[in-house]
């Protein structure tokens, strides 16, 4: 046997061992909801080996763990986004999109290898029970929780339970030595996918998107509704760094905007005969003037929601390059609660193309670094370093549009780079900046509690120069200080460093609407508006 041959044994025998447990004894061929039927000539073979395994083999084998380190290799030879989830991850993979889950309604961060509070929710149960920001977490049900067991996983997992089930927290306040106990009733925590919306002129409403969930499409309503009251004329969504999520929940929004009958998207696959999504001529912005933000990380519904608006010519898409998503996963469950999202389809935009951009079976080293790839040729920051790897399709007008490798904006608006030095790249990837905003938030939240309002607390730091104290607290931290850097970076550190506090101290709108103030897209975006070219036009034809 060659060497070749001999390198992907282990992955042979791992596939030998999950094709015998789909259809031997482990599982009985059962999934909640779902039977396969697997047909194979050689399915007693397949038990024989496992038989062999268990009775013959030298050490005694775990074969429930064996088969949960095969599944993801064998998942991963497909595509790259058929996934296998553990039973124990199945509900932290999925609350994001779910609309809600139990827990005790905080947002943490984990500094110093313990929990730190950094926002609670507003009449959330921890609110209710009189957590606070800034409080630190250090015991959960009289157990010690500090040092290096401290992960976001196992902190969700304390914190996190059933309805109505209580958690004991122990907590040190800032000012405090002595550690006070809270016990807390676990309730339903809503998580939401909106959230941003107001206006942001006086005839322009802004939305943005962060998933696809069950609940996005009502909460979008409400957002419309809210802008409506405040009269908007003009409407953004915001889709950059959006991932995706439900493909139902982009069809549904798309629905609002397009006139009847018109193609929103279309899935395909070889065991999935094409099904088409129309819109139904109910919605009721079909004629609002807009503009889809996206960016690098907006990928799959996202993706759906700009490819139907664009293709079907109904507004704008101004930003950079999306992902690139284009397969359609199918959730598939285990009778022991642990999951597959396998790809079914492929789903294709309104003008016949599809997004999904190139990739090899098995792992793609290059598929998984593209963003990175991009962005050193300078994708980011210029529109002639593109590359269209598809063919040439049409909108509805006739512009011409690409497939093969995610949305291409209508508009590119680069990544700002004014102002980027080595030492602001240092201080943002070394998370830096975020420990001193959150230490800098810590020590002046009884001063930052009376602004209510994103511009009275910006105005107040304005005032505090929080550049030079973080490049004094960074200097301490092994980042030395760089004045003739810090001044040509000043701009950019003092708006990711405010934005970070902003974002403490009040909420995820407030910070966006801090960061909007000067973002070029935004500027781009306000300027369609006001000369009235939102709808794209027909082509230039030459004779």
């Amino acid at each position: 046997m060659n060497s070749k041959s001999n390198r992907f044994a282990p992955l042979w025998m791992a596939l030998c061992v999950v094709l015998g447990v789909l259809v031997g004894t482990f599982y009985a061929n059962h999934f909640s909801g779902n039977r396969l039927s697997i047909i194979n000539s050689n399915g007693s073979k397949l038990n024989n080996l496992l038989h062999y395994v268990s009775d013959l083999y030298v050490d005694t084998v775990d074969m429930n763990d064996l088969v949960e380190k095969a599944m993801p290799q064998i998942l991963s030879e497909l595509d790259p986004h058929s996934t296998y989830i553990g039973a124990k991850d199945v509900q932290m993979a999925t609350d994001d999109l779910k609309g809600s889950f139990s827990g005790v309604g905080i947002e943490f961060t984990i500094r110093q290898d313990t929990v730190r509070v950094q926002n609670v929710i507003s009449n959330g149960p921890a609110e209710r029970a009189g957590l606070l920001a800034g409080d630190k977490i250090v015991e959960v049900d009289d157990s010690v929780f500090v040092g290096k067991k401290v992960t976001n996983e196992e902190a969700m997992h304390r914190l996190k339970g059933p309805k109505d089930t209580k958690v004991k927290l122990g907590i040190l306040r800032y000012g405090e030595k002595k550690i006070r106990h809270i016990t807390v009733t676990r309730g339903e925590i809503p998580t939401k996918s909106v959230t941003a919306c107001y206006m942001i002129d006086e005839t322009s409403g802004y939305i943005k998107i962060k998933n696809f969930g069950e609940n996005t499409y009502p909460e979008l309503l409400i957002a419309l509704a809210k802008l409506s009251q405040e009269g908007f004329s003009n409407l953004i969504i915001d889709l950059r760094s959006n991932t995706g999520g439900y493909l139902a929940s982009a069809v549904q929004i798309a629905n609002e905007f397009l006139s009847k009958g018109e193609l929103i998207v279309y899935t395909q696959g070889r065991k999935s005969p094409r099904q088409e999504y129309r819109s139904d001529g109910r919605g009721s912005y079909q004629h609002v003037p807009l503009v889809v933000l996206i960016d690098e990380g907006s990928a799959s519904a996202s993706e759906i929601l700009a490819g139907a608006i664009q293709d079907n010519d109904r507004g704008t898409i101004i930003g950079r390059r999306s992902f690139g998503k284009g397969l359609v996963q199918q959730p598939i469950e285990f009778s022991d609660h642990s999951m597959i999202r396998l790809t079914i389809a492929r789903y294709y935009s309104p003008s016949g193309r599809c997004i999904q951009k190139p990739y090899s079976s098995g792992a793609d080293k290059n598929y998984e670094e593209d963003l990175l790839s991009r962005y050193q040729h300078g994708e980011f920051f210029s529109q002639d370093s593109i590359k269209h790897t598809g063919p040439e399709y049409h909108t509805s007008n006739g512009r011409v549009v690409y497939g093969g490798g995610g949305i291409t904006p209508d508009i590119f608006v680069p990544e700002d780079t004014v102002g980027m030095t080595s030492y602001y790249k240092e201080a943002s990837m070394t998370g830096l900046i975020l420990q001193y905003a959150f230490n800098y938030t810590d020590e002046n939240r009884a001063k930052m509690k009376e602004f209510k309002t994103g511009k009275a607390l910006e105005t107040y730091l304005k005032k505090q120069n929080t550049v030079d104290k973080f490049a004094t607290f960074a200097d301490k931290n092994g980042l030395k200080r760089r004045n003739l850097m810090i001044q040509k970076s000043h701009k950019l550190l003092e708006r990711y460093i405010n934005s970070r506090i902003i974002y403490n101290m009040l909420n995820e709108q407030a910070w966006t609407e801090y960061l909007n103030q000067d973002d070029p897209a935004i500027i781009e975006t306000l300027r369609i508006f006001r000369e009235g070219k939102a709808f794209p036009q027909q082509p230039e034809k030459h004779a």
